[in-house]
Protein backbone atom coordinates (compact mmCIF):
# COMPACT_ATOMS: atom_id res chain seq x y z
CA UNK A 1 0.00 0.00 0.00
CA UNK A 2 2.80 2.54 0.70
CA UNK A 3 4.28 1.68 -2.40
CA UNK A 4 1.11 2.57 -4.41
CA UNK A 5 1.06 5.89 -2.14
CA UNK A 6 4.41 6.81 -3.26
CA UNK A 7 3.47 6.06 -7.37
CA UNK A 8 0.37 8.31 -6.70
CA UNK A 9 2.33 11.01 -4.98
CA UNK A 10 4.53 10.84 -8.14
CA UNK A 11 1.53 11.05 -10.37
CA UNK A 12 0.03 13.45 -8.96
CA UNK A 13 3.05 15.90 -8.44
CA UNK A 14 3.70 15.11 -12.79
CA UNK A 15 0.48 15.84 -13.47
CA UNK A 16 0.61 18.93 -11.57
CA UNK A 17 3.68 19.93 -13.66
CA UNK A 18 1.57 19.06 -16.48
CA UNK A 19 -0.76 21.09 -15.87
CA UNK A 20 1.44 24.24 -14.88
CA UNK A 21 2.84 23.66 -18.60
CA UNK A 22 -1.05 23.77 -20.24
CA UNK A 23 -1.46 27.24 -18.01
CA UNK A 24 1.32 29.26 -18.71
CA UNK A 25 1.32 27.91 -22.94
CA UNK A 26 -2.57 28.98 -22.96
CA UNK A 27 -1.44 32.41 -21.99
CA UNK A 28 0.84 32.78 -24.86
CA UNK A 29 4.08 33.83 -23.27
CA UNK A 30 2.23 37.31 -21.63
CA UNK A 31 0.70 36.58 -18.40
CA UNK A 32 -2.86 37.77 -18.40
CA UNK A 33 -2.70 39.38 -14.64
CA UNK A 34 -3.44 37.94 -11.18
CA UNK A 35 -7.30 37.72 -11.80
CA UNK A 36 -7.42 35.76 -15.00
CA UNK A 37 -4.97 33.33 -14.14
CA UNK A 38 -6.61 32.73 -11.28
CA UNK A 39 -9.14 31.88 -13.32
CA UNK A 40 -7.42 29.15 -15.09
CA UNK A 41 -9.01 25.91 -14.93
CA UNK A 42 -5.13 24.55 -16.12
CA UNK A 43 -4.00 26.45 -13.49
CA UNK A 44 -6.24 25.28 -10.73
CA UNK A 45 -5.52 21.84 -11.87
CA UNK A 46 -2.34 21.96 -11.29
CA UNK A 47 -3.00 23.20 -7.79
CA UNK A 48 -5.17 20.12 -7.12
CA UNK A 49 -3.20 17.76 -8.38
CA UNK A 50 0.20 19.09 -6.45
CA UNK A 51 -1.98 19.38 -2.95
CA UNK A 52 -3.12 15.81 -3.57
CA UNK A 53 0.24 14.57 -4.57
CA UNK A 54 1.75 16.40 -1.12
CA UNK A 55 -1.16 14.88 0.85
CA UNK A 56 -0.26 11.32 -0.58
CA UNK A 57 3.82 12.18 0.00
CA UNK A 58 3.19 12.65 3.75
CA UNK A 59 1.45 9.48 3.93
CA UNK A 60 4.00 7.97 2.30
CA UNK A 61 6.83 9.39 4.93
CA UNK A 62 4.21 8.40 7.70
CA UNK A 63 5.27 4.20 6.46
CA UNK A 64 8.60 4.34 5.04
CA UNK A 65 11.78 5.64 5.55
CA UNK A 66 12.53 9.66 3.93
CA UNK A 67 16.33 7.83 3.00
CA UNK A 68 14.38 5.54 0.64
CA UNK A 69 11.02 7.32 0.24
CA UNK A 70 12.88 10.54 -1.26
CA UNK A 71 14.99 9.19 -3.68
CA UNK A 72 12.15 7.75 -5.02
CA UNK A 73 10.61 10.98 -6.23
CA UNK A 74 13.95 10.77 -8.90
CA UNK A 75 10.57 8.84 -11.08
CA UNK A 76 9.17 12.56 -11.46
CA UNK A 77 12.67 13.51 -13.74
CA UNK A 78 11.58 10.48 -15.52
CA UNK A 79 8.17 10.74 -16.18
CA UNK A 80 8.47 14.64 -17.00
CA UNK A 81 10.83 13.93 -19.26
CA UNK A 82 8.74 11.66 -20.72
CA UNK A 83 5.85 13.95 -20.91
CA UNK A 84 8.25 16.34 -22.41
CA UNK A 85 8.88 14.71 -25.27
CA UNK A 86 5.00 12.93 -25.85
CA UNK A 87 2.72 15.20 -24.34
CA UNK A 88 4.95 18.15 -25.75
CA UNK A 89 6.53 17.43 -28.86
CA UNK A 90 9.92 18.57 -26.88
CA UNK A 91 13.10 17.20 -28.44
CA UNK A 92 15.72 15.55 -25.67
CA UNK A 93 19.17 14.76 -26.64
CA UNK A 94 20.83 11.30 -25.64
CA UNK A 95 22.84 12.91 -22.72
CA UNK A 96 19.31 13.63 -21.64
CA UNK A 97 17.95 9.86 -22.16
CA UNK A 98 21.31 8.57 -20.48
CA UNK A 99 20.56 10.46 -17.31
CA UNK A 100 17.18 9.25 -17.36
CA UNK A 101 18.11 5.87 -17.46
CA UNK A 102 20.93 6.51 -14.34
CA UNK A 103 18.29 7.87 -12.66
CA UNK A 104 15.85 4.71 -13.22
CA UNK A 105 18.51 1.99 -12.35
CA UNK A 106 19.29 4.23 -9.15
CA UNK A 107 15.51 3.87 -8.10
CA UNK A 108 15.61 0.19 -9.02
CA UNK A 109 18.78 -0.03 -6.38
CA UNK A 110 17.51 2.20 -4.14
CA UNK A 111 13.96 0.36 -4.25
CA UNK A 112 15.68 -2.88 -3.33
CA UNK A 113 16.80 -1.89 -0.14
CA UNK A 114 13.34 -1.44 0.99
Amino acid sequence: MTWLMLLAACLLTCLGQIAQKLAVEHWRGAFPGIAAALGSRRLWLAVFCMGMGLLSWLLVLQRMDVGIAYPMLGLNFVLITLSARYVFNESIDSRHWFGVGLIVAGVILLGGEA
